[in-house]
């Protein structure tokens, strides 16, 4: 079952890794873009995990949900 799952993350998250060099080839930008494909998976790992906890406190208090 790991192995399963874990090619096809592999996968993803390599190509998320590439998206900023795609860019960079798509629109002819210099070697100074700002960000990397490192940096946009912590993104948005960050944001998911502020969506998650900011909802966790909302049904904390009997609140319907963020995104409901």
């Amino acid at each position: 079952m790991l192995s399963r799952i874990t090619l096809p993350g592999a996968i993803y998250l390599g190509l998320v890794a590439l998206i900023p060099l795609i860019a960079l080839v798509a629109i002819g930008a210099n070697q100074n873009f700002p960000f990397g494909g490192t940096s946009i998976l912590i993104m948005v790992g960050v944001g998911l995990e502020t969506v998650k906890q900011i909802d966790a406190q909302l049904q904390q208090r009997h609140y319907e949900g963020l995104l409901r």
